[in-house]
This record gives structure tokens, sequence and C-alpha cells, in this order.
């Protein structure tokens, strides 16, 4: 089969905590090996046995400020106290490579890509299949302390209602079956005609031959 080129893309996945994101993520990253997860830059200091440029860029906020203040940042938040954002320089040059990019982030992150890189951005929430379970998929994380869980269930109605602004929506009943609709997406999405930057020449070739 002919290689054609093609532009890679920015897949999204979103979720309230426990629906399952970062299972399917990981899954995701673990059976396609065109697609890579995203590095974010942060403020945080590293924990033990982050590596730099592989789990995060480390920076300092005042190089933090700074890069959001040139436009470097394609998305940015702070949470507790430190700063995360995603620089746009890694991202484009891998979409151009053609290399897709995995983002696991909030429906607010993922306005802010929307609003600089729409073209580029194909969005998938995952829902879980009741508030039961989701409610027993967090009690069963052995880091989160009851108060946390709580805070999260509380939060998560308020996640899901941004659900219409996706194109694609899972609900993660069974892990498999998920991760196939995840796969089948993402095979659909890269054979998307804008996305095939190689295929006109391709088919004037083609063209050639034939006249």
């Amino acid at each position: 089969m002919s290689h054609i080129e093609r532009r890679g893309l920015m897949l999204v996945l979103s979720s309230p905590s426990g629906a399952g994101k970062t299972t399917l993520a990981r899954h995701l990253l673990e059976q396609d090996g065109g697609i890579d997860m995203s590095v974010s830059v942060t403020t945080r200091p590293p924990r033990p046995g982050e590596v730099d440029g592989r789990d995060y860029f480390f920076v300092g906020k005042p190089e933090f400020h700074r890069m959001e203040a040139d436009g470097e940042l394609l998305e940015s938040a702070t949470v507790f106290g430190h700063s995360y954002g995603t620089p746009a320089a890694p991202v484009e040059h891998a979409l151009a490579a053609g290399r897709d990019i995995l983002f696991d982030i909030d429906w607010q992150g993922t306005q802010q890509l929307m609003e600089r890189r729409s073209d580029d951005l194909v969005k998938v929430f995952v829902l879980p299949p009741s508030a039961e379970v989701l409610g027993r998929r967090l009690q069963t994380r052995a880091s989160d302390s009851a108060e946390v869980i709580a805070g999260r269930m509380a939060k998560a109605s308020g996640e899901i209602s941004h659900y219409p602004e996706y194109e694609y929506v899972i609900v993660n009943e069974d892990l498999d079956t998920s991760h196939k609709a995840i796969a089948d997406i993402l095979h659909a999405e890269r054979l998307k005609r804008v996305r095939q930057t190689g295929l006109a020449g391709f088919v004037r070739e083609m063209q050639a031959e034939l006249d």
C-alpha cells in the first residue's frame, strides 16, 4: 500500500475523575505506535523518579509566566498552587511530522485548545455507566481519602455537563469495548481528507499515469 503523508492530530480524552480515561489512555499508548502522550510544563517540583522532559518540563514560575505571556502555551491552568501548561512547539513539531498527540485534560483545557488548534483537535468525552459505578471506582483507589472521594463525586456532575462540547462520547462500561471505540475513532480521523497532506500529490501522479 502506498504511503501518503498526513498531518498528525490532537486526541483529547476528558471525563470526570474515576470514569477510566487514564486507563484508556495508557492502553492506547501501549497499542498504537503512532501516538504520543503530551508532556506538560509545570512549576511543581519533581517527584521521586520523575524525569524532566519525559514526565514534565519542570520550570520556575517566572519562566512559566513568560511562556504564557509570549503565547508559547496551548493551554494552561493552576491547580493547588502549581501551574501546568502544554508547550506549543513540541506539539506542532509532532503534528507536522505526522505524529498524533494524546491529551488527558479537563473541559477547561479542551476549550483553550479549541481556541488555538480547532482544526487539529479530536475530542472524546468518557462517561461512567452510572453514578453508583463512578463512586465504586473512586473508592477502589487506595490513594484517595473519603474526603477526597466525596469532593470528586460532588465535582462530577459539573464536569459531565460539558459532554455536548465533544464530538464523541463513550460510556465506559466495558474497558475492551471502550478501547476499541477509541481506536476506531482514531483510525477514522486519521483518514480524513484534510489531514492527508500528501493526498493531492498522490492523486496527481495516479492521474498522470492514467492519462
